[in-house]
Order: C-alpha cells, then sequence, then structure tokens
C-alpha cells in the first residue's frame, strides 16, 4: 500500500467515528439506542440487514467456495423466494403482532416460562460472540496479516485493534448509527466487489479471459438430488440455505430489532425483501470475484507464490489480488470494503447483544427502576464487555474448521436451527410448554454437533442445520401433546381478566 491507499482507509475510518459521534449526543433513551425510536427507514434498514449478515467472513469465503468447489454454491439462492414468502408473510407478522417488546427472547416467555426466555437469549449471545470472534479472526488472519507482510502472531492485536475501533463508534450512537453506518457499508462492499472483477477484465483483457469454459477438474461434478455422501448437492444447499435464513430472520435479535424498529409488519416485510435482492445480487457478484481472481492468478502464477496451490489456499486468492494487482488508491477502497463487512456484522453483534442482556437477565431480574440516562449508560457498558468477550475468543476460533465458508456453517452457525426450535414452538404450538422448549433444544443441539463434528449417519456439514431443526421440532411437539394441557391464563403479553363479584 501506498500514502493514497492509506488516506482511503483512514477517511473512511473517520467517516464511521464521526456518525458514532453525530448519533451520540442524540440518543436520550434505551428505546432509541436500542431500537432507534421504533421509526427507522425500511430501505435503510435492508441495506443494514444485507450488511449485517455479510460479514467478512462471507466477503472472503464466497469468492474462495467459488475458486475451490465451482458454482454448486449459486443453489443457495434459489431458495431466497422461498424465505421471502415465510418469513414476510408468516414470521414478521407473528413477531411483531406482540406489544412493546424490545427483545425478542420476551416473546418466549408467554409460553414458554422464564426458562424458555433465558435459553433462548443465552443461545443468541452464545451465536453472536463466536459469529464476532470469527469475523475478526477472518479479517485480521486472512486479509490484514498477509496485506502488511507480518508474521501470524500479528493476529490477536490486530483483532483488538478492530475490535476496539468498532466498539467506540458502536457504543456511542447505538442502532441509528449502526444502521447507517451499515447502508454506508453496504454501499462500498458493492463498489469494492465490482471494482475488483472490472480491474482483472482490464488486466486480462476482456471478460472472455477469466470466464470458464469448462467444468473445472477439481470442481465437485454437479448433483440435483439429495445425497448423505456428497459435500454439496443443489437440493442440499438450497434446503440449507432455506433453513438458515428462515431460522436467522425468525429468531435471531438482530433481525427481530430490526423489525420492532419499524412502523408495521408491512413496512418490515418491504425491508426485508429489499435486503433479499440485495443479497443475490451480492452473492453473484462475490461469486464472479471468486471466478476473475482464480482466472488473474492462472494468468500470473508468479505473483501468488512460488509452489503455492491455488486450490488448497482457495480463501488467499481475494485478498493476495488486492495487495499484488489493485491500482493505486483502488487497493485502499477494496481494503474498505472488507473493513466494512467486518465492521458492519461486529457493531450489529454488540447492539443486539446488549439488547437481550439488558432486557432478558439485567432488566428482567433488576428491581430498580432506572434512569433514560443510567439505561443507555448500562447497554453501553454491556456492549464494551460483549466486545471484549468476542476479541479474547477471536483468538482461538479458526482453528475449528477447515476453510472460511465450513467455518461461517459449521461454527458460527452451529445454534441457529436449535434457537429457532423455541420460536417455532412458542409461536405455532399451542400446548408448548418449558419442558418441551428444553427438550427440544438438547435434541437439536446434540444433533447440529453431532453432524458438524462427528459426521453421524454419514451426513456432510449442510445437513447440520435441516436436520437439528427437524429434530428439535419433533421432540418439542411430541413432548408438549404428551404433556397435561396448561390451565387456562392470561398470556404475558395479555392483561388479565378483571375480577367480578
Amino acid at each position: 500500500m501506498n500514502l493514497f491507499d492509506i488516506i482511503v482507509i483512514t477517511v473512511y475510518l473517520l467517516g464511521m467515528l464521526a456518525i458514532g459521534r453525530y448519533y451520540a449526543g442524540r440518543t436520550k433513551t434505551a428505546d432509541e439506542y436500542l431500537l432507534g425510536g421504533r421509526r427507522m427507514n425500511p430501505y435503510m434498514i435492508g441495506l443494514s440487514l444485507f450488511a449485517t449478515l455479510t460479514s467478512t467472513v462471507s466477503y472472503l469465503s464466497f469468492p474462495g467456495e467459488m475458486v475451490k468447489h465451482g458454482p454448486m454454491m449459486f443453489a443457495q439462492l434459489a431458495a431466497f423466494p422461498v424465505v421471502m414468502f415465510i418469513v414476510g408473510w408468516w414470521l414478521i407478522p407473528a413477531i411483531m403482532a406482540q406489544p412493546n417488546v424490545t427483545s425478542g427472547y420476551e416473546l418466549l416467555e408467554s409460553r414458554l416460562g422464564l426458562t424458555g426466555r433465558l435459553l433462548g437469549a443465552s443461545m443468541f449471545v452464545l451465536i453472536r460472540i463466536v459469529w464476532m470472534a470469527a469475523i475478526l479472526y477472518a479479517l485480521s488472519n486472512k486479509v490484514l496479516v498477509p496485506l502488511f507482510g507480518l508474521d501470524f502472531s500479528w493476529t490477536p492485536w490486530l483483532c483488538v485493534g478492530i475490535g476496539v475501533f468498532t466498539l467506540i463508534y458502536t457504543t456511542e450512537g447505538g442502532m441509528r448509527a449502526v444502521v447507517m453506518t451499515d447502508a454506508l457499508q453496504s454501499i462500498i462492499m458493492f463498489v469494492g466487489a465490482i471494482v475488483t472483477v472490472l480491474v482483472v477484465t482490464h488486466a486480462l483483457g476482456g471478460f472472455d479471459a477469466w470466464w470458464p469454459t469448462q467444468w473445472a477438474l477439481h470442481w465437485q461434478e454437479p448433483v440435483f438430488w439429495f445425497r448423505s455422501d456428497v459435500r454439496m448437492t443443489f437440493m442440499g444447499a438450497f434446503l440449507n440455505m432455506l433453513v438458515w435464513m428462515t431460522c436467522t430472520a425468525g429468531s435471531d435479535q438482530m433481525a427481530i430489532q430490526r423489525y420492532l424498529s419499524m412502523r408495521n409488519p408491512k413496512v418490515a416485510r418491504r425491508a426485508f425483501g429489499f435486503q433479499m435482492g440485495i443479497e443475490v445480487i451480492m452473492g453473484v457478484l462475490l461469486g464472479l470475484v471468486g471466478l476473475a481472481v482464480l482466472g488473474y492468478f492462472v494468468a500470473h502464477p508468479a505473483e501468488f507464490g512460488a509452489g503455492a496451490s491455488l486450490i488448497t489456499s482457495a480463501d488467499e486468492l481475494f485478498p493476495r489480488f488486492i495487495i499484488k494487482a489493485l491500482p493505486v488508491g483502488l487497493t485502499g477502497l477494496v481494503i474498505a470494503a472488507l473493513l466494512s463487512a467486518a465492521m458492519s456484522s461486529i457493531s450489529s453483534g454488540m447492539n443486539s447483544s446488549s439488547a437481550v442482556i439488558t432486557s432478558d437477565f439485567i432488566g428482567r431480574f433488576s428491581q430498580e427502576k432506572l434512569s433514560h440516562a443510567r439505561q443507555v449508560r448500562l447497554a453501553r457498558i454491556v456492549s464494551v464487555i460483549v466486545g471484549v468477550v468476542a476479541i479474547v475468543l477471536s483468538t482461538v476460533v479458526g482453528r475449528m474448521a477447515e476453510n472460511l465458508f465450513e467455518l461461517s456453517i459449521k461454527v458460527v452457525n452451529l445454534l441457529t436451527a436449535p434457537l429457532f426450535v423455541l420460536f417455532f414452538l412458542a409461536l405455532f404450538v399451542r400446548r408448548a410448554t418449558p419442558a418441551a422448549g428444553v427438550a427440544a433444544t438438547i435434541a437439536s443441539v446434540a444433533t447440529a454437533v453431532g453432524i458438524s463434528f462427528f459426521g453421524i449417519f454419514g451426513l456432510e456439514f449442510l445437513w447440520m442445520s435441516p436436520c437439528s431443526l427437524l429434530v428439535g421440532v419433533f421432540v418439542g411437539t411430541v413432548i408438549a401433546y404428551m404433556s397435561p394441557p396448561r390451565p387456562p391464563g392470561p398470556r404475558r403479553d395479555e392483561p388479565p381478566e378483571p375480577a367480578t363479584s
């Protein structure tokens, strides 16, 4: 990098701090800090959801997956119309029908008791801390270390630096700062990917120079129907994305928090649909980035390194291209895109985890009525604690999977389906009980761990979410209907019937 690249990155970082400072002085209540006053713009929310879920792990793993295993990854995008129908017309109205909630896990208590609420909140916080740790690891280890030619022992220090910087603007401005920075970071991510494809096309003399004309020998052969002994099939990838997106949209506080920040289900559905469209465009674009950088290094193998394998080091192609091939200024822009992918996700993770901890743990058990100023101060302190834990965990999370794509599914999303099982029982199984929720969670988590790390029944890791969801829903529903009916009484969100004489 030269001075101009450093200026580009510095301007980006200062812009994030300025947004946090701007909204810090305009945030007076906990509701404004955590939900933006419940009057957020749906298109800004859609961009925010996209930026939140498109982390550095995704930004690097999609091109790497394309290089190493081929276009079968695009099968995931076919699930999006079905996800839009399930989430937009089924889950969002059911969630937003519950009045005056800050945390999505408040919804669980009315049907699954305090046990269900605390279980769901705990799983969410664990998911998001591991997720933030994986993002910090990917950015530091796969991008910044090779970019600056550092020893890998620098990885934890880089994690600390990025984590602390993100903490500053997140804890200052709250939800509105998170959404605004997410929207800007979304634009930077798009520009970074487009610039990469255009630079490769220009360098090689045209689109045809890097577009594959035949199926690569190292790519997995296309398989349409389900097969447990194949790493990825069309229907397997479709089902995995269908389950993951549905479970995330229907049980993840980062998504629920954004629905609740809007006026009504119709506006929330519009935001979710906008997010889905952006996800499809970016998924295709990142796949093209993978093909483009592979074509570039096939044409210029010496620039990747003598004796290095383009296939086994697939996750490193995109970062190496940034270092070796991008013109002055554009290097800084694409690095800013990678920083954006990381920081948008981390800031949302901190803010949503703070909402859950302050609402479902501290607020649920506290007898003291806090002033608005103290509520905001408490939420900021919790955000800092969550960020510190994620930074510490980032030093070990990279050892848990073979590549970034598998890390994002096997480790980061291990508890996504088990968490949604609780919401399914609470919202759609009328006889659900706390015991059913606990049993379903145990069965679902055991299934996810067994498939992800031990390959039980000979299943590949993409079967983890669908199978753990099915097992959890089945076990929870069976136990719910085997249990004696609960005595009639008011739901937690309904007032008791008035006494009559």
